[in-house]
């Protein structure tokens, strides 16, 4: 007879995800280790939101693709401006108005932006590798990318703006995401089929939590590609647009017997 498994302890759970369970106490309070390792998480996703955004490394790493991007910038003429008042990082200001509008040429298939978000080590960190693998997988697809933009101050509703100017068929944003305290890195991409201002979330696909220690940049790029193949094929994006890439075969709807 096989011998019943050693009971789970919550040590194997630690193991299993960067969640802070089973922390234990100290009297009242947290033991020493696991309050210093808050506290310096707490300082990294600190120092991720104020992080220095890299245009200049982003621009050249984009061009060695064979992509011509240009730099653009939202009204929020500071950092904190950005943080206060997140309406300033969903509008490009006046001078990026008339350049994108300069860059146009005709309406394009997909359109990208890389804008810093609320952390812009995840965008200096995975942003490149990201549109690296991208492009190859469009170009399996015979999915052109129309034209490439890097934007400072952004939100991600700022991309309905660059992609309205543009005249893109889809927009796609890379961009920072809130960081935690286990993944100050994280980078999202958000994905809006005829993209314009005024657009809602309700209208966007979100592939989130790319990070050394969540998605991968191919992983990512495979899910990317996919939302942008089936949203331009539906011409839609959003809650209409379910993410079924990881499946296997089509979903089919089998009747009861």
């Amino acid at each position: 007879m096989k011998p019943p498994a050693p009971p789970r302890s919550i040590g194997d759970l630690r193991d299993l995800t960067p969640a802070r369970v089973g922390l234990g106490r100290s009297g009242a309070g947290l033991p020493t280790d696991a309050l210093l390792a808050f506290t310096l998480d707490h300082a990294r996703a600190r120092d991720a939101v104020h992080a220095g955004f890299d245009t200049e490394a982003l621009m050249t790493g984009l061009r060695e693709l064979g992509l011509s991007p240009v730099g653009l910038s939202s009204r929020a003429q500071t950092r904190g401006d950005y943080l206060r008042r997140p309406d300033l990082g969903r509008r490009l200001d006046p001078e990026s108005q008339r350049l994108l509008s300069d860059h146009r040429h005709g309406a394009c298939d997909v359109a990208i932006v890389v804008g810093d978000g609320l952390s812009p080590i995840a965008v200096n960190s995975h942003a490149v590798a990201l549109v690296k693998n991208l492009v190859a997988r469009l170009a399996g697809d015979a999915i052109g990318i129309g034209h490439v933009a890097v934007a400072s101050g952004a939100r991600v509703a700022l991309g309905d703006e660059i992609g309205e100017i543009l005249g893109a068929r889809m927009m796609v944003m890379l961009i920072g995401e809130r960081p935690g305290l286990s993944a100050p890195d994280s980078l999202g991409v958000y994905l809006t089929f005829h993209p314009r201002i005024g657009c809602t979330d309700a209208g966007r696909n979100c592939v989130s939590n790319i990070h050394r220690a969540g998605l991968t940049s191919e992983e990512a790029a495979f899910r990317v590609a996919w939302l942008i193949r089936e949203g331009l094929s539906r011409q839609i994006t959003g809650v209409a647009l379910k993410d079924e890439s990881g499946d296997a075969t089509p979903q089919r709807i089998v009747k009861p017997v």
